[in-house]
């Protein structure tokens, strides 16, 4: 098994609010991949005293932990477990009934002989690649089907669309949301690679369009995940007139795992 992860912030002055982890051996047989993307609030109040960062790390170890100890679970209770679990480390001291309280994309994969399980909620992305090299990415399209103009400025995609029903969803402080990711399974002989990419990795396909998602893959494996930021980078440099990026971040923050199993 081959595993590589590189990650990189937007921008030096601001914290990576990405976090990612891979465990091996879950409960002594597979593994365990975990990918988050924070979602950055607004400038003003969120309703809470700590950072996307601190949420990220809490949500992203209870679920790393949860994976990979208690294969009785699916990704769907595992998902609702640490949602609770994180909101429960700072309800005495937040208002998680805000719409901008602390919450992130999810990728969950856990795998062993058998089968590869698989969750994702909101845009980051998982792609599965089969042994004769066809890549499936498994995405969550819910902010691709939105209403026109649903986005058009953070109050109106705050007030109509994030965590609302007709919308899209990320894990918050609602344990209920787990039940919105897309989930599923693949048998295990059927599944050669997995790879994880934030949104702000997945840009090379998504946003400027140099490759589809076989091709993301593969520069991942020639290059590894490092190699595939790069590439971004210098995308991201050379579309000054933000004719591919549009209203999206000069520079995000970008995460990729690659598992070669």
């Amino acid at each position: 098994m081959r595993i590589e992860l590189a990650t990189e912030p937007g921008s030096p002055e601001r914290p990576n609010e990405d976090w990612a982890s891979t465990t091996v051996p879950a409960s002594g047989q597979g593994g365990v991949l975990v990918l988050l993307d924070g979602v950055t609030p607004p400038p003003g109040d969120d309703g809470c005293v700590h950072t996307v960062p601190w949420f990220t790390a809490r949500i992203g170890s209870a679920l790393a932990e949860l994976s990979a100890s208690r294969r009785d679970l699916t990704l769907t209770e595992v998902l609702a477990r640490s949602i609770r679990r994180t909101a429960d480390a700072h309800r005495a001291t937040c208002d998680l009934s805000h719409v901008r309280t602390p919450q992130a994309t999810v990728v969950l994969a856990r795998w062993d002989d058998e089968r590869v399980e698989h969750l994702v909620l909101s845009d980051s992305v998982l792609l599965v690649e089969a042994p004769d090299g066809t890549v499936r990415p498994l995405l969550d399209d819910r902010l691709d089907r939105l209403p026109p103009g649903s986005l058009a400025s953070e109050a109106i995609a705050d007030a109509h669309a994030r965590n609302k029903e007709g919308g899209f969803f990320t894990a918050a402080a609602d344990p209920l949301v787990s039940s919105r990711a897309v989930t599923g399974e693949t048998p295990r002989a059927e599944v050669r690679a997995l790879a994880a990419l934030t949104d702000g990795a997945s840009r090379w396909t998504e946003k400027f369009q140099e490759g589809d998602w076989s091709a993301s893959l593969e520069v991942l494996r020639k290059e590894g995940p490092q190699g595939l930021i790069d590439r971004v980078r210098e995308l991201e440099r050379t579309d000054s007139g933000r004719a591919r990026l549009g209203r999206g971040k000069t520079h995000d923050d970008a995460t990729a795992v690659l598992v070669e199993l």
